[in-house]
Order: structure tokens, then C-alpha cells, then sequence
């Protein structure tokens, strides 16, 4: 069987479980092109690990750099059966739930086997979930789910609320949060370059960690930038090993959360007297990136009620 695969989804597992039953050895041909939307090796590795105790199924990457799109099926389909002939053992049968199934299979000279081509069963595309996939959010595979999930992060000065958001925001939307895991690595701000380095490594694999079971949405205490903030006035200069941790997370929205809440000390917060100059710093940071932002401002309950705004219309 061939496809894109982009990405898999459960229609297309049932079409390969289906076709498996009828084989001693069942090629999945993958093709991919240096355009694709999705990247070819991860869309590999997904159908890979959904099948991997399956020793009878082969999943294979082929460039498509052959296919004549304006040619009728029975055309098109001639060119892509030469070339699988040229890189595939002999085939026996092709199995598709496609228009092209029955044209390929014929100048394959194989047998050909038609799964639910009304996609009545699995009413789902890969089309459909690239397009809007919270929508068919049930149609994804789990190992599939986290190149989805919209990455919210909370961004701001000290004592700005984001903690306290980013747990409540989790729970209203039934989903996983990051807290800032600096607050679990140190226990004063004595710190050295290998603490700052310490914390970007344990934030960006909290994140990695977290979008593997979240729903839809994961929203995050902090991010590495605040880590490059911190760093520069803690140490006085700017520590480049941070860029590269930064480079490994991207985040679909940025809050950016202002001052104009009342300043709660604790053992780790130190710079209540310079809220105003550490906002502007923030809100520079991300200017200096282009990286859009969403300014949150007034009281706790309004706070909540912007953001709030915000998810359900993404989630829309």
C-alpha cells in the first residue's frame, strides 16, 4: 500500500491492520517530497513506532519525484507501478481505500483490494486533521498528537500571576501545564552558569516531556528567553549556550503578562523594585525576536477572562 501519510491517522491503521491480514509481508510505501508540509523522517518515524511489533510490515520511504499529476489514473498510476517494480520486490496484491487503487493494482498486474472507499467508517483525512486537527482530534494517533499540540506560554516579570494561570488554564482545559522548573533546581539566586544551564535543560525537556500527554494544548510557566533574561542580570553577560536551547522549543502564542498586579515576595523573588524596568526588558526580548504577543493587564479575574477569550477561539 502507498501513501503521503501526513500524517498517519486511524483510518489509515485500520487500512493497514486490513491489509495485513491478507499478507505474508506488507510494504508501506511512503512517499515524501522536499515540500512536504510535515517532514518526511518524522512522518517515517511515527508509522515506524505505531507498527513496531508488527515484523510483517515494512515501511518504506520513497522520493516522489516521479509522479505526473495532470496524466489520468490509468497514466499517472503506469509511472508510479515502473518505478515501484524498479525498487519493490514483486507484488502480489495493492490494497487502497483510493480512487487509484484499482488503475495501480492493474499496471502492477496485481490483484487489488478496496477498504471502506467511502471512508464511512473513519470519516477523516489527512487533509481534514492538517486543517483543523482539534477537530478530529480522536482520529489522531497518540504518537502523532504532540506535532499538534499549541504550545501556550505564560511570559512575564516576577510575581505576574503566570504560575497560578498556567495550572488553572491546564485544569479548565483538561490538559498538562510546565511549571517553571527553575523553582525546583535552586534555592537562592547565588547562581552560576552551570545553574542557568541547569534550568534550560530542565525546562526544554519539561516541555518535550509535557506535549507528549497533552490535550490539545499545553500551556507553559516560562520559557527559555526568561532563563537568557535572568542569566544576563544574575551573571552580567549574556550566556550563548542558552540560544541553543531556545531554538529547540517554538511556542504558538505568547501572553506577556504586565505589572499592574500587587507584588508577592518569596525566597526566590528579588526585584520588586524594578517591575516596570523588567517588563520593558520582556517585552523587548520578544520585540528584538518578532515574536508575536498578547499583552495581559488588569486584575486577576480579567487576566483569566483575555486568555480565556483567547483558547476558546483557537480551540475553535
Amino acid at each position: 500500500m502507498i501513501g503521503k501519510f501526513m500524517p498517519i491517522h486511524n483510518g489509515h491503521i485500520a487500512l493497514i491492520k486490513y491489509a495485513k491480514s491478507y499478507c505474508d509481508e506488507l510494504i508501506v510505501s511512503m512517499s515524501y517530497t522536499f515540500n512536504d508540509t510535515i517532514d518526511s523522517k518524522l512522518r517515517y518515524n511515527w508509522i515506524r513506532e505505531i507498527f513496531k511489533d508488527e515484523p510483517r510490515i515494512k515501511v518504506e520511504l520513497i522520493l516522489d519525484d516521479f509522479d505526473v499529476e495532470e496524466l489520468a489514473l490509468p497514466e499517472r498510476t503506469k509511472i508510479w507501478a515502473n518505478k515501484m517494480k524498479k525498487v519493490y520486490p514483486p507484488v502480489d496484491v495493492v490494497i487502497s481505500s483510493e480512487d487509484y487503487g484499482v488503475p495501480f493494482a492493474e499496471n502492477l498486474g496485481a490483484e487489488c483490494l478496496i477498504f471502506n472507499q467511502e471512508r464511512n467508517v473513519f470519516p477523516v483525512s489527512a487533509t481534514l486533521i492538517r486543517n483543523n486537527p482539534f477537530k478530529y482530534w480522536d482520529f489522531i494517533p497518540a504518537v502523532v498528537r504532540p506535532y499538534f499540540v499549541k504550545k501556550i506560554c505564560l511570559y512575564g516579570p516576577e510575581s505576574t500571576g503566570k504560575s497560578t494561570m498556567a495550572e488553572k488554564m491546564a485544569k479548565l482545559y483538561n490538559t498538562e501545564f510546565v511549571p517553571e522548573v527553575a523553582r525546583e533546581l535552586i534555592v537562592n539566586n547565588d547562581l552560576t552558569e552551570d545553574d542557568f544551564l541547569r534550568i534550560a535543560v530542565a525546562q526544554t525537556q519539561r516541555v518535550i516531556e509535557k506535549t507528549k500527554t497533552a490535550n490539545k494544548l499545553l500551556f507553559c510557566d516560562t520559557d527559555v528567553i526568561t532563563t537568557q533574561i535572568y542569566a544576563k542580570h544574575y551573571l552580567g553577560y549574556q550566556l550563548s549556550e542558552l540560544l541553543e536551547f531556545e531554538k529547540l522549543i517554538s511556542y504558538d502564542q505568547y501572553f506577556l503578562l504586565n505589572t499592574d498586579v500587587a507584588w508577592v515576595a518569596d525566597n526566590l523573588r528579588d526585584l520588586g523594585d524594578r517591575r516596570e524596568e523588567m517588563y520593558t526588558l520582556f517585552e523587548q526580548e520578544l520585540l528584538k525576536r518578532n515574536i508575536n504577543y498578547i499583552s495581559i493587564e488588569g486584575n486577576y479575574e480579567q487576566r483569566e477572562s483575555i486568555i480565556k477569550s483567547f483558547i476558546d477561539e483557537l480551540i475553535k
